[in-house]
């Protein structure tokens, strides 16, 4: 059962309740008994780590990187190994 906060506009007190997702939402306060409750939202949070995700899953210059070095390493490590063979 998901807990619900609510917030008085008449008297400004706010609590939490426990609601079915099927019951209606409150609108009579129990402090001043005005009809002028309304619920809270709150936004959640996302964060992605770890190893797992995609670099187009979000914008980071590490994804970034991760694409443009790896093409630049292929050019590289062929200079490399030819003044390699030069020594």
């Amino acid at each position: 059962m998901p807990i619900y906060t609510y917030r008085c506009d008449e008297c400004g007190i706010q609590f939490e309740q426990f609601q079915k997702f099927s019951d209606d939402p409150l609108t009579v306060c129990p402090e001043c008994g005005e009809e002028s409750l309304h619920k809270v939202y709150t936004p959640a949070g996302i964060i992605f780590k770890g190893s797992g995700f995609y670099a187009t899953d979000h914008r980071s210059p590490s994804g970034q990187s991760k694409r443009s070095g790896g093409k630049k390493e292929d050019a590289g490590g062929g200079d490399t190994s030819g003044s390699g063979d030069k020594d």
